[in-house]
């Protein structure tokens, strides 16, 4: 096994068992690992430190595994941690309310670069780490063992992949390709999920808790649902006795998808209007229409995919949410998120609070968003805590 050595000083990181290590943080490689290959990752004294997949392609050098010399990262190791991460959503799927969910969350389940989300009787994967393609053959055999899905569907088209000098994929693991049009549950209420066209691996579970909770709200409310994608927010609150949802989606195969899901599952089609269009643009033309809601839903795509962007995509928060107040009657409900891993809890408070001082308006928060128990956080990696709400109360 290939042995790296960390500079002096560098340590900190790995003993608190962050499980990355950018390349900055190399002293040496002994040896030329290819692409994925798990080395050993050595202190400048030369004493053990981890194992972890190494990529010299990446500014993440190492995606770091194990801190135990004494176990072996082998094929059984990475067959355990899929079925630790299976079983651990067991609960979510019990009642039969719910049959779709993220099984595996990559570094929150030790296994960095990977993602798995089932959808009724198929599995989308992302796979996004060169360490992680390697083992795939394991993983999808162990997949197979504990789910038997009627396919397996790789959807790792992100742009991620790049990063670690992988190509774009998207085709069938195992199994049968998915159909056009995949049904599942959530919450009882039924989607229609496009696993091979859809965003991302086909739809975002990580609102799940989320929607139930601002739907609570909805019941004669009149309802705005922003970046509605196939109609999470939409449809729940139509399904809580909303007197009306407008939903804003500048995509028009998800703007079709969520009036068939309407459909799907009988809700009154007459108390719901469909929008394609730029979202920015069409709160704007609201503003001029002299338009108020009760609920303003706002759950726009990634501002801040880095630090860097950080500063830039406030602002765009900012200019977001402060149209989505200028809509709201006062007392109303603005359900605002980011799911910017860069943007954090604290941030985003004071992003709203420069939204509500430009829109002349005073906003309470009322509850704090987080992402379920299917997307969990490590303690050692916070940066698995990406997605954020707050539902604030707007006078």
């Amino acid at each position: 096994m290939v042995d790296v050595i960390l500079k002096k000083g560098k340590e900190k990181a790995v003993l608190q068992r962050h499980p990355w290590l950018f390349s900055g943080a190399i002293e040496k490689v002994k040896g030329k690992p290819v692409n994925g290959e798990i080395v050993r990752l050595l202190n400048d004294k030369g004493a053990f430190m981890a194992y972890g997949f190494y990529n010299d392609q990446s500014r993440v050098a190492l995606r770091l595994l194990e801190w135990d010399e004494s176990v072996e990262i082998n094929e059984d190791w990475f067959r355990r941690k899929v079925a630790v991460a299976v079983a651990s959503r067991s609960s979510l799927l019990e009642d039969g309310k719910t049959n779709t969910c993220r099984l595996i969350f990559s570094e929150a389940d030790y296994l960095p670069g990977l993602i798995v989300d089932k959808y009724a009787d198929y599995l989308a994967v992302q796979i996004l780490t060169s360490g992680i393609e390697k083992m795939m053959p394991v993983i999808i055999d162990e997949l197979q063992k504990l789910l038997q899905p009627k396919g397996i569907f790789d959807k790792s088209d992100a742009s991620s992949r790049a990063h670690e000098g992988l190509e774009t994929i998207n085709q069938v693991l195992a199994g049968e390709h998915p159909p056009e049009i995949v049904k599942v549950l959530e919450n009882n209420v039924t989607y229609g999920i496009n696993i091979a066209e859809g965003q991302k691996s086909g739809f975002y579970c990580d609102q799940r808790d989320n929607r139930l909770i601002t739907a609570l709200h909805a019941k004669d409310k009149k309802l705005l649902d922003c970046f509605s994608y196939t109609g999470g927010f939409t449809l729940n609150a139509l399904k809580n006795g909303a007197s009306s949802v407008t939903s804003v989606d500048s995509s028009a195969l998800a703007i079709e998808t969520l009036k068939e899901n309407i459909q799907l599952n009988k809700l009154d089609a007459s108390k719901h209007t469909a929008i394609q269009s730029d979202v920015n643009k069409q709160l704007r033309a609201l503003r001029e229409q002299g338009e108020k809601f009760d609920i303003v839903v706002l759950d726009p795509p990634k501002y801040a995919p880095s630090r860097s962007a950080l500063d830039k995509a406030s602002r765009a928060y900012k200019d977001l949410n402060r149209m989505g107040m200028l809509l709201l009657n006062s007392g109303g409900l603005l359900a605002t998120f980011s799911c910017s891993g860069a943007m954090d809890i604290d941030n985003f408070k004071q992003v709203l609070a420069w939204a509500a001082l430009d829109a002349g308006k005073e906003v309470q928060f009322i509850y704090q968003f987080c992402q379920p128990e299917d997307h969990p956080v490590r303690a050692s990696f916070p940066e698995g805590e990406y997605l954020k709400g707050l539902l604030c109360r707007v006078y």
